[in-house]
């Protein structure tokens, strides 16, 4: 989206500095292409001021700062660019169609966006969050950099405790919501379950009576959340009160599930690019978004079974040696490590082993959510190895590498297959990377 530093400046209640510009969206990172954007120098673990010569080095138009930078570069000062990142992004929401569908949830909401991105691109010209741009930052971003012929925004919001999707929801204004889940992810900031359930409620609560609520019937604190809200409610799941289903549901070898999708708006088969028997509820979750929009059922079953762009998520390769990686590394907690074990015991081999990092923010539960997901995997058949997390209280290898020298040990290879998986923090995406060489 296009914006002179005026607006910049009178969207932000910042002061002009250097001569006046023309931006095209925005960045906070000086690494990616910064081009006629504006940049950002957002005050976190590293200070963006550091980076403005690199970012007009690549080519920025503009720069966002809190303290004057060299004479003569286009630039907008503020107190405080977070905030002022946020006011932007306010305005670029006024400038945007009424259609923003913000996806929420302890669990699948960047699939669940990715999907609904892809089901909507059909028939309208979309634009959706990066990988999982899904805070303060993120939302912004997403909302400045959607082109300025755009016709719907999918916004994913992430949270670490009460009020965060409040405040992305000012920001966003979503005039329809998913919620996808309610798990126990972040305990260690929310609390209990009950309070991740009071969070992610404040995207339905955000939504106006125009607007549509998408609602996971099979999960009892996401379907309470139907009492919170003046606007429409669709139900997706396997219970009688849902309105978007799925029957006759199969996996193939490579985890790709079919169905028969059951909407108001109609039934139609599906196969979805997504991997694991889990995926359905996320698709239905998408779907019913879609379709809420006005997107036409067949072009909805097409983008479902279009590849997501986000990586790590149940992505399925295969090594030179023949083994069969499923790397679901980036994040984890004990609902997705649950869905990633069996959909591991689901494929067709010989040995299935899972590398598994720690699942990290638990809180109080934390030994208990590791030592259950030890059991699942010991009851489905899959040995377990822990990369770095004495909690799962199985075997232990210190690190990526050792981890790599225990598959080598092992043997594995054709008709084998391994999961990866852990929180971000763990860094198992290059385990995965080094078992895919093998």
């Amino acid at each position: 989206m296009r914006f002179s530093t005026a607006d910049v400046a009178a969207a932000t209640g910042g002061q002009e500095a250097g001569a006046a510009a023309t931006v095209d969206g925005a960045s906070i990172d000086s690494r990616v292409d910064v081009g006629g954007r504006l940049f950002v120098a957002v005050v976190a673990e590293r200070d963006g001021h550091d980076f403005v010569p690199a970012a007009f080095d690549g080519g920025a138009a503009a720069v966002l700062v809190e303290r004057p930078t060299a004479r003569g570069v286009p630039a907008i000062v503020v107190q405080d660019t977070t905030a002022a990142l946020a006011a932007l992004g306010r305005a670029a929401r006024a400038r945007l169609p009424e259609l923003v569908v913000g996806v929420t949830g302890s669990v699948g909401k960047t699939t669940v966006k990715d999907l609904c991105a892809g089901a909507l691109a059909s028939s309208l010209r979309t634009t959706a969050s990066e990988r999982s741009f899904n805070n303060e930052l993120g939302v912004p971003l997403t909302l400045v950099n959607a082109p300025g012929d755009t016709d719907v925004v999918v916004v994913e919001m992430g949270a670490r405790g009460a009020g965060h999707i409040s405040e992305l929801c000012s920001i966003a204004s979503p005039t329809i919501g998913v919620v996808t889940a309610v798990a126990a992810v972040h305990t260690e900031t929310f609390g209990t379950i009950d309070d991740v359930a009071r969070a992610k409620a404040e995207l339905v609560v955000a939504l106006p009576g125009s607007g549509t609520a998408v609602l996971n019937a099979d999960d009892v604190r996401v379907a309470a959340m139907a009492g919170a809200t003046s606007a429409r409610v669709l139900r997706f799941g396997s219970d009688a009160t849902a309105d978007l289903t799925a029957t006759d549901v199969a996996l193939d070898e490579g985890l790709q599930a079919t169905f028969t999708m059951r909407t108001p708006w109609g039934a139609a088969p599906v196969r979805l690019a997504v991997r694991g028997a889990h995926q359905v509820g996320n698709a239905l979750a998408a779907a019913g978004a879609a379709l809420a929009a006005g997107a036409p059922l067949e072009g909805v079953v097409a983008g479902l079974a279009t590849p997501p762009a986000s990586p790590w998520r149940m992505a399925l390769g295969q090594a030179p040696g023949g083994l069969v990686v499923l790397n679901d590394a980036y994040n984890a907690n004990p609902t997705s490590m649950a869905a990633a074990l069996r959909s591991l015991a689901a494929l067709p081999a010989r040995r299935r082993v899972a590398y598994l990092g720690t699942m990290a923010e638990l809180g109080a539960g934390a030994d208990e959510g590791h030592e259950a997901v030890a059991r699942l995997a010991a009851d489905l058949g899959v040995t377990a190895v822990a990369v770095a997390a004495p909690a799962y209280g199985v075997d232990q290898v210190p690190d990526v590498a050792a981890a790599t020298a225990h598959a080598v040990a092992l043997g594995l290879g054709q008709g084998d297959a391994v999961l990866v998986k852990g929180s971000r923090v763990a860094g198992l995406d290059t385990l995965a990377s080094a078992l895919l060489a093998l």
